[in-house]
């Protein structure tokens, strides 16, 4: 499957922006659909690492029905920089 960046941008006055991540997924159903998908985003102001999760596994649900209900068997999120 290929794979595209999600960009996520939810400026709020009163919250700093946490600045571009570099996100990797991998969802599987065994024996009949798997996926990474990879790419950056910009969380919105004052999202949890969890919600962020949410929002990149949807991304990918949406971009690939289906995988509904599949399983997150890799997941990895990190600050964009070196």
């Amino acid at each position: 499957m290929s794979t595209r960046n999600a960009q996520i941008t939810a400026p709020a006055p009163d919250r700093a922006e946490q600045g571009s991540h570099h996100w990797v997924i991998t969802l599987d159903l065994p024996g009949r659909a798997a996926a990474t998908q990879y790419g950056t985003l910009t969380p919105a102001p004052g999202a949890t690492r969890y919600d962020t999760f949410l929002t990149i596994r949807q991304y990918v649900v949406d971009e690939y029905p289906e995988l509904t209900g599949a399983t997150v068997v890799f997941f990895a999120l990190e600050a964009n920089q070196l």
